[in-house]
């Protein structure tokens, strides 16, 4: 049968959507690559994610199952596998990114093409089916398969502004042990940070996408109770933007050439490792393999 591959980075959030259901969000050069092999065992889907065996396939699974009963008639199964370097459930997008790899790939293995925006709906359909997301994502999802920058209104599916950083700053990223997955989080307590929010977005649509990350970022540590001190010492070590990422824990900061190893020793205090990356532009890609 086809089998078919394809790779979607990943992003950091500039503005967290659950509080106000807009959103913003950047890509970068980490990624997900997913392989689907089409089956003549009817609805029976394989999955497995390589890199991490314990984690649930419910996602995965459940993208390929929708891409299959959209586009085709014909009665197919599917063997999905995923490998990525973006650690899991800690706010750096695993999910978007996997769901969009999962649907490009199915779509290649299958021989239909569709353009990027309807694979990112797929793909956000599949993440609120299989509980992953709270708003859908669908700002991660699009900064995952577009790259750049891209600021959104979620509860639309709507881009509202796409636009490709000419700044060449390090991303620096502090991954605590601890994972935090989206069902876990009450979206009732975001209420009280609404409208501050609200002003960060129109930041992002101002292109002040610096300043949008590091005000998201005390705004959703303080209310998801996450220690402030790891984005004070990196803008204090030269970085020019940090944050929360997500739901957290994961913190961001954006970082000069020549502030690098300054954020990185402000950082070796803290338990957890650092992962050092850049600003992704590219699109996702797909291609049959056989």
């Amino acid at each position: 049968m086809v089998t078919a591959e394809a790779i979607s980075h990943g992003a950091i959030t500039i503005v967290n959507a659950m509080a106000t259901g807009k959103g913003a969000a950047l890509g970068v050069q980490l990624w997900t690559k997913a392989r689907v092999t089409l089956t003549d065992n009817p609805n029976h889907i394989q999955a497995r994610i390589l890199d991490d065996p314990t984690e649930s396939t419910s996602l995965i699974c459940t993208t390929a199952k929708i891409i299959l009963n959209e586009f085709t008639t014909k009665k197919y199964g599917a063997i999905v596998e995923t490998e990525s370097n973006i650690p899991i459930a800690v706010g750096l997008k695993s999910s978007s990114a996997a769901s969009n790899a999962v649907a490009a790939a199915t779509l290649a293995a299958l021989g239909r093409k569709t353009d990027g925006i309807k694979i990112v709906r797929l793909g956000v359909r599949s993440s609120l089916r299989a509980r992953v997301t709270l708003t859908g994502a669908f700002d991660d999802a699009c900064a995952c398969y577009f790259g750049g920058l891209v600021v959104t209104d979620n509860r639309r599916c709507r881009i509202l502004k796409r636009s490709r950083p000419l700044e060449r700053n390090h991303i620096l990223l502090h991954v605590p042990k601890l994972k935090k997955y989206s069902g876990d989080i009450h979206k009732d307590s975001f209420k009280r940070i609404a409208r501050f929010v609200d002003s960060t977005h129109h930041e992002a649509l101002k292109g002040n996408y610096l300043l949008s990350l590091t005000l998201n970022g005390i705004a959703y540590s303080n209310v998801l109770g996450y220690d402030p001190s790891p984005v004070v010492d990196a803008l204090g070590a030269g970085a020019v933007g940090a944050g929360l990422s997500g739901k957290g824990p994961a913190i961001v900061a954006i970082v000069p050439d020549r502030k690098v190893e300054q954020v990185i020793s402000a950082w070796n205090s803290y338990s957890g490792r650092i992962i050092e990356t850049a600003l992704n532009l590219k699109e996702a890609t797909s291609r049959v393999l056989n």
